[in-house]
């Protein structure tokens, strides 16, 4: 038995290093990509976001239990995007 498995290392020997070389570009690759990827969707993500306009509106407030008088359940969510309520605030030195 062991014969055998000394006999398949041996066989596989010159196969070993083409192989584990293959294998860790290969993973080098896929982190490099998914890192890529990650931060590609949280760019877009983040232009997005600002593009929210409930902070600059006059119905805004900072309470966190009520944050727009108008629309509270869409206020800082991307429904609110394109608000048809919004109004910029008047005073851009409140709050």
């Amino acid at each position: 038995m062991l014969q055998l498995i000394s006999f398949l290392i041996h066989g596989i020997q010159p196969f070993l290093i083409p192989i584990c070389f293959i294998v860790a570009w290969t993973i080098t690759i896929l982190v490099v990509l998914s890192l890529w990827t990650a931060a590609r969707d949280s760019v877009s993500t983040a232009k997005q976001m600002h593009q929210i306009p409930c902070t600059n509106c006059q119905f805004f407030t900072t309470d966190y239990r009520l944050k727009c008088t108008v629309h509270p359940s869409t206020a800082n969510t991307e429904e609110a995007i394109n608000c048809i309520d919004y109004q910029p605030k008047t005073n851009p030195y409140l709050y």
